[in-house]
């Protein structure tokens, strides 16, 4: 549970990178639409919840800095209704919502137009995320357009217009202690999901049964929902990088990729794991997995203070690279083929990205046109792997085999913590798990 405290002091950070006499408008997410009158289940913008803690929809958050460098911090939501809550569920509330949300005001929506008029007139710079939400954008050009259109009144509109997303991104990249216990939880109960999936595997079972009791055991954990499409890949499916349909039956002798994580209050875990439906690989699958495997291991050498993401694929690569000569699947000297990257016709991902509140999270690859360093209290994801469809021209042994193994790995002061080892990786613990 992250306290009142620490969305106050991520309101006060972004406050002291503003310049003075500006504003920033940051808005909450819409409620989607499934069909006709019923909605997807609401999710927060993560922008949104970063700053405030605030989980309904339909909110702005107004952050303003006067001349003199004095920051505030405004709230507009949904008003109590007593009718609307007995139908949609219960409504915090502005007047409850500046207490519990340590804001410095708050205002009803119904109040949005002409209070925000007044918020941004006359401020010099004005701080959103231009083209995240379409009637969002229009709603501010048409705030500007009616400050542009009355100076006579007093009027004055923003002269200059800021992406508030460079700073609050910036920001998300780095977990705090309260952020990365939520991130191990999430990790713990994620794992848990993919053991139990491990154990209940078997021929003729299908891929929705996986799916299903990784699902059931997030939910009875308290992370009601997945962090992004569970991916249950059997067989052939498995060479299909995000195959999300989960419709298919286990054939015994196939492997089966599944890449899930729960999202647990608002904060993903990702995890892939691949497995023998049957309980026992093959040589042939045996040989792939552990190359997969061996690689993975190469790149975290590379996730430690000063290490960048390059780097690290650039190990896997090399590792995967030998792996292929050594299976008769790639034809050439090491070096050759690591400068054309051949290992890319059967590799074709990235080997990892940021994780946080979004699974692939914000923040900058690149800084000052180089590749990134690693630094203490980031969290990312290393998730190399080898797809040889069935139309692949490889040895036949190989073809209709997907592997990746995914692990969530925390950048720590001397090196990395694994938040994900919880679930089995090795041939030899995947197997005993299975045997019981």
């Amino acid at each position: 549970m992250i306290e009142t405290t620490e969305f106050v002091t991520r309101r006060e950070r972004l406050l002291s990178t503003m310049k003075a006499n500006s504003v920033a408008l940051i808005p909450a997410a819409r409620e989607v639409t499934r069909s006709r009158d019923t909605e997807f289940p609401f999710r927060q913008d993560s922008d949104f919840f970063y700053l405030t803690g605030f989980k309904e929809p339909d909110a702005l958050l107004v952050l303003t800095k006067s001349i003199d460098g004095i920051g505030k911090s405004t709230l507009f939501c949904r008003n109590k209704d007593k009718v609307a809550e007995i139908w949609h569920g219960r409504r915090l509330g502005f007047e409850a919502a500046k207490t519990q949300l340590g804001l410095d005001d708050s205002y009803a929506l119904s109040e949005l137009d002409a209070t925000l008029l007044t918020l941004v007139n006359g401020k010099r710079v004005l701080y959103f995320a231009q083209g995240t939400y379409a009637d969002f954008d229009e709603q501010v050009w048409t705030l500007l357009n009616t400050l542009r259109g009355a100076p006579k009144k007093g009027y004055r509109a923003p002269e200059i217009i800021q992406d508030v997303r460079r700073v609050v991104h910036e920001m998300r990249l780095f977990k705090s202690p309260a952020e990365l216990s939520v991130m191990r939880k999430a990790a713990q109960i994620s794992a848990a999901a993919h053991v139990r999936a491990m154990q209940f595997a078997k021929p003729g079972a299908t891929e929705y049964q996986l799916e299903a009791e990784i699902h059931h055991h997030y939910a009875m954990q308290g992370a009601r929902h997945p962090a992004y499409g569970t991916i249950v890949g059997a067989g052939n499916n498995a060479t299909i990088l995000h195959y999300t349909e989960n419709s298919d039956a286990l054939n015994d002798g196939d492997l089966v990729l599944i890449d899930s994580g729960c999202e647990l209050e608002g904060y993903a875990a990702d995890i892939t794991r691949t497995f023998p439906v049957n309980g026992k690989f093959s040589d042939a699958q045996k040989a792939l997995y552990n190359l997969v495997l061996k690689a993975q291991y190469a790149a975290f050498e590379y996730v430690k203070p000063g290490g960048t993401l390059v780097a690290a694929n650039a190990a896997a690569m090399k590792v995967m690279t030998q792996g292929l000569i050594d299976l008769g699947i790639l034809a050439g000297t090491l070096d050759e083929l690591v400068e054309s990257q051949a290992c890319k016709a059967f590799y074709m991902h990235g080997l990892g990205h940021w994780l946080g509140l979004d699974v692939h999270d914000v923040g900058d690859y690149k800084q000052d046109e180089k590749d990134r360093k690693f630094e203490p209290s980031m969290v990312l994801t290393i998730e190399p792997g080898l797809y040889f469809d069935e139309d692949a021209e490889v040895p036949a042994q190989f073809k209709g085999i997907g592997i990746r193994i995914e692990d969530d790995l925390l950048v720590t002061e001397t090196g990395y913590d694994v938040l994900t080892k919880d679930v089995p990786k090795t041939i030899e613990e995947i197997e005993a798990l299975m045997a019981k």
